[in-house]
């Protein structure tokens, strides 16, 4: 059985991640992280808000110990006698079997470490990949992505996808509150049109069980898909942190593995999951919603006849349009070794950000 000094390693990992990598957020999301990390650390549900000096107070401690951790390295983790690298996952896990604890870890966006301990609820399978449902975790940083795909096993965490749900329904934007709606609706959130608060803290558990599939066959189509593979991400990465580059090219690798025939809105369509694609349609924003047009006019037909083969036609017009973008990417990206750095900067953006509509960066970007 792995000891308490085992999870606080765990969770001392996190803290140097945190203290290395905070920066790559803006300083409204990186408060939002915070209130939900402080939430999480202190064991309030999502709907709970702390009293407001008391989460600055502890903002203000969290940033200061930061400070403290310097350029710490990562700790080994101390587990039956033996000292393994943090990153050795599937040897981490081989040694927590027959326990109830799941170890992760990894990387998100601008390569920021991810470390995470959880409880396993329960284990299951889609398209032939080994799925993990995880519960209450252990240890946690910063960005929590409650979805995962590692050494081919799809990890969906219950307690960042509760946290998830609650601050997107608590703050629909205008442009997805149609689909959004409609969601709601289907689950009997709405009442005379406005959100029933209570009955949303009553059904959230019930509303994050049910719509965990459509994330796991998001994981699936990240598995599947093969047109923008992970190392050509992390070559951009590589060259280009925390830029255009990666930004464009992580997201229209996510619109790839939600548009695969094996991905998640495909899963949508065959299963006839109408909150689902409201919840699709309603969290799109930003660049996803840029690249995904054709969903928004499709569901707006769709609302109104129900026909499910017109969001099959979007997700293939999607897909088609994607995946020449993204074999675009693919070749910018093998000129990295070969061409200095500002000529590939000026082709990715003559190829691929002004075709999208998108601001060209300034050239000190």
């Amino acid at each position: 059985m792995p000891d308490l000094t085992f999870a606080q390693t765990v969770q001392h990992n996190c803290h140097i991640s945190d203290a290395r990598d905070n920066g790559i957020y803006s300083i409204c999301t990186l408060v939002l992280k915070l209130r939900n990390l402080y939430k999480w650390e202190h064991g309030i549900e999502p709907w709970e808000e702390p009293e407001s000096a008391d989460l600055l107070d502890w903002i203000e401690a969290r940033e200061n110990f930061w400070q403290t951790l310097g350029q710490e390295t990562y700790d080994n983790l101390p587990l039956d006698s033996r000292a393994i690298g943090p990153w050795e996952t599937a040897e981490v896990n081989s040694l927590l079997a027959g326990t109830s604890l799941v170890y992760g870890s990894g990387y998100g966006r601008s390569m920021k470490a991810i470390f995470f301990l959880a409880e396993k609820m329960r284990e299951e399978s889609a398209e032939g990949c080994p799925v993990m449902i995880l519960g209450r975790e252990k240890a946690r940083e910063l960005s929590s992505p409650f979805a995962m795909l590692q050494d081919g096993i799809i990890s969906i965490r219950r307690e960042p996808l509760r946290f998830f749900f609650w601050d997107h329904i608590q703050d629909i934007r205008a442009s997805g509150r149609s689909p959004m709606h409609h969601a709601l609706d289907h689950y009997g959130l709405l009442t005379h049109g406005r959100l029933n608060q209570q009955a949303c803290r009553d059904r959230l558990d019930t509303i994050v069980d049910a719509e965990i599939p459509m994330f796991i066959y998001h994981e699936v189509g990240e598995r599947k898909q093969s047109t923008l593979d992970s190392g050509t991400l992390q070559k951009i990465i590589g060259s280009f942190p925390d830029s255009a580059f990666e930004f464009v090219g992580r997201t229209i690798k996510d619109i790839l593995a939600d548009t695969h025939p094996q991905g998640m809105i495909n899963f949508i369509i065959k299963e006839k999951r109408e909150a689902s694609l409201g919840f699709y349609v309603g969290f799109l924003d930003g660049l996803r919603k840029v690249l995904f047009p054709e969903i928004h006019e499709a569901f707006q037909q769709f609302v109104l006849n129900g026909d499910w083969q017109l969001i099959d036609q979007a997700r293939s017009l999607c897909r088609d349009r994607n995946r020449r973008f993204a074999e675009k990417i693919k070749e910018i990206a093998r000129l990295i070794d070969r061409e200095p750095l500002e000529l590939v900067k000026q082709r990715f953006n003559r190829e691929i950000m002004e075709p999208l509509g998108l601001d060209v960066p300034e050239q000190n970007n």
